[in-house]
């Protein structure tokens, strides 16, 4: 793969942000719309309405999706910060 694609982490505050996060992440695996829909069981339409950021895609196969890319996906109280562990 010729690209290098920055990975968005982070808060998702929209579903544009979220879509544009899942188009990174999978791109970064060099994988097409097609392929990766194949892979999560889901249709090449929805992956297009996840990453344009439909506001109304369906959050079960979202989370297919996430779980097929290898993120995860936690909820935090806001204004949350991570706090070191001492390992």
């Amino acid at each position: 793969m010729d690209k290098k694609y920055t990975l968005p982490y982070g808060n998702i505050d929209s579903p544009s942000a979220l879509g544009q996060a899942v188009r990174a992440h999978r791109k970064q695996q060099g994988a097409t719309q097609a392929d990766f829909a194949s892979l999560c069981g889901v249709g090449v339409r929805f992956m297009s309405d996840l990453e344009k950021g439909k506001p109304t895609i369906e959050l079960g196969k979202v989370l297919k999706v996430l779980q097929c890319l290898g993120v995860e996906l936690s909820l935090h109280p806001r204004g949350w910060q991570r706090q070191a562990s001492g390992r």
